[in-house]
């Protein structure tokens, strides 16, 4: 069995799409809390083995794990904005121990889920080398969350026979229409244009930043996918945290372009204050070094930001289909 958690979500149900085509649909052990109504399109008529509730799952795990071969943990509680750290102590810390704990018990690979808001401002830069991410300074209880995961897994002796935390940067892409706020700019980007014909950005409230300046690596979900397929079948991977983007930060403003080129029109671009509630803890920049994942022999071409938002556009928001 392989065991995608957060398989509901954005990024598991991509991956989870991906790995039935390669085959493994008879395998896979999906795990979620399937109360959701928004999410439950993300998994229509996708083949698998059965699902388990979030709730149920690590007694389930602690009886069947013998029967497991992998396992990818994405599930987490991902709202930026939220600031009750219980909540994320208790989903994103606590529950991600006990499924290392368990991979470990059961000499089972593991793939989790960390975050590219670990690295906060960027003051430290955006270095994925081990012996530098205790200094890292998160801005929200969310990044606290995934840091104190990661800084807990490496003081562990006891281990997975491999294991490998993914800081994500900016995914993008289909199935994330259930996302509300937390969904990709390039999502509400289109939606803003389909009703406004314009699209709104966060002016700049830094003297170093023009309006619409702002970067962030951006990834296109498949890529993501086909990155954390290769950890998957790849057997000389060193154990270790990764960086997952592109390595190449791209502006706001290009971004919005982009849908615009996209959706065949001009650029109509405005901009507006960022909110009072994530002012302060809003990132300028990020990029991703991605010198370390691409020494695993990672050697598939990156979409470029034109060609991933064109492909999300015309075969899945223009449809408001699933991957």
């Amino acid at each position: 069995m392989i065991i995608v958690t957060g398989a509901a979500g954005f990024i598991g149900s991509c991956l989870v799409s991906k790995l039935e085509t390669l085959g493994y649909g008879h395998m896979l052990v999906l795990v979620d809390d399937f109360s959701r109504a928004d999410k439950i399109p993300n998994l229509e008529n996708k083949n698998h083995l059965l699902k388990v509730d979030r709730a149920e799952f690590i007694n389930w795990f602690s009886l069947n794990g013998l029967d497991v071969e992998f396992v990818f943990h994405l599930g987490a509680r991902t709202d930026t904005t939220e600031q009750d750290e219980t909540i994320f102590n208790t989903l994103n810390l606590e529950f991600s121990k006990d499924v290392f704990k368990r991979c470990a018990a059961f000499d089972i690979p593991l793939v989790y889920a960390s975050s590219a808001a670990t690295y906060g401002n960027g003051e430290n830069g955006f270095d994925d080398d081990q012996y530098k991410i205790s200094q890292l300074l998160p801005m929200n209880p969310y990044g606290w969350s995934k840091q104190n995961f990661d800084l807990w897994v490496l003081q562990q002796t006891t281990t997975p026979p491999f294991w490998a935390g993914l800081k994500f940067f900016n995914v993008y892409g289909p199935n994330e229409y259930h996302k509300g706020r937390m969904a990709s700019v390039i999502f509400h980007t289109f939606n803003k244009i389909s009703l406004t014909g314009k699209m709104e950005l966060f002016r700049s409230h830094r003297p170093d930043f023009e309006d619409g300046a702002q970067s962030r690596d951006f990834i296109y979900v498949m890529d993501v996918v086909d990155m954390m397929l290769h950890l998957m079948q790849k057997n000389d991977v060193p154990n270790g945290i990764y960086n997952i983007g592109t390595g190449k930060a791209r502006s706001f403003y290009d971004l919005a372009a982009g849908v615009f080129t996209a959706l065949g029109l001009e650029p109509r671009i405005e901009f507006i204050d960022t909110p009072v509630d994530i002012r302060n803890t809003y990132q300028y920049f990020t990029e991703a070094k991605m010198e370390k994942f691409l020494s695993t022999a990672y050697n598939q071409p990156f979409f470029s930001l034109e060609d991933g938002i064109s492909d999300y556009v015309s075969h899945y928001l223009s449809k408001k289909s699933y991957f």
